[in-house]
């Protein structure tokens, strides 16, 4: 018996699933992983304002563009479990799976301070200057993500500078529509128990947390609420206590007062009523 001699795998694919299939969709498109991706863009959104460059800024524009890509992917699938919500019963077991997806990503987003923490007080100050007054106050997503959870607060309307005429509408639409939750709350009626007021709406949830037999999907997507809520804050620590170890007192370079105003932010909740509801199982 002759040896065989392994084929060559073709030079235009770039995944080991369904190659004839992706080789022809690349000979009538010339799609190419760097085309696919958009690399080119992508590489090439990276510009320091420092002169001369400072070493430390390409890491600290890189992370913070990864927070925005992070935010954008959590947008879409707090959205998508929000609408799964609103759709009914049928659509409950994908808002389970896509919030335990938010988890994960969520914990990256903690993990990720510990990259930017590699750089030193010194070398930050080396193009800090060059950064007013932008300021990570200005994360459109991240606020549209607040508002999605839950937290809506248009005040903070007034308090953005700089934001484009999309962005404002991009978070008028925010404050306009359903949060996570409104929509669990509806879920929570749409079981037959009663959400007219606070105080009726936490004894609902009593119901649910004393018969997981009957309401175990309710209490499941509580809980996923919660630790959707626990990440969300463990991000904001981890967060203030890395700004106080870069700058210590200073004031934020958009004119805010810095890690001052970071930890007024520690004690936001998205859903407090679920956290008071430990209090009265």
């Amino acid at each position: 018996m002759s040896a065989m001699t392994p084929a060559e795998p073709p030079d235009e694919t770039f995944v080991s699933f369904g190659e004839e299939a992706v080789a022809e969709g690349q000979r009538e498109r010339q799609l190419t992983y760097g085309s696919y991706l958009r690399l080119e863009d992508l590489l090439d959104a990276q510009h320091l304002e420092s002169d001369p460059p400072a070493h430390d800024e390409l890491l600290f524009i890189t992370v913070h563009q990864v927070y925005e890509l992070w935010f954008q992917q959590l947008l879409h699938e707090v959205e998508a479990v929000r609408d799964a919500l609103a759709a009914g019963e049928g659509r409950v077991w994908w808002a389970r799976h896509l919030m335990n997806r938010v988890h994960v990503v969520e914990r990256v987003l903690v993990q990720q301070v510990d990259v930017l923490e590699t750089m030193t007080p010194q070398d930050f100050l080396e193009f800090r200057q060059r950064l007013a007054p932008a300021s990570g106050f200005q994360s459109v997503q991240f606020r549209e993500l607040e508002f999605l959870s839950g937290a809506k607060d248009p005040g903070y309307l007034k308090r953005f500078r700089g934001i484009t005429a999309a962005e404002r509408s991009r978070l008028d639409r925010r404050l306009a529509e359903p949060s996570l939750w409104d929509v669990f709350v509806g879920l929570v009626a749409a079981r037959g128990l009663p959400v007219d007021d606070d105080a009726t709406l936490t004894a609902s949830l009593r119901t649910v947390a004393h018969d997981r037999g009957t309401h175990g999907e309710v209490w499941a997507l509580a809980e996923a609420l919660v630790l959707h809520d626990e990440l969300a804050a463990a991000w904001r620590a981890r967060h203030v206590v890395m700004v106080e170890r870069m700058i210590g007192s200073r004031s934020g370079t958009g004119g805010s007062t810095g890690a001052t105003y970071l930890r007024s932010r520690l004690d936001l909740k998205y859903y407090p009523l679920l956290w008071e509801l430990r209090s009265a199982l």
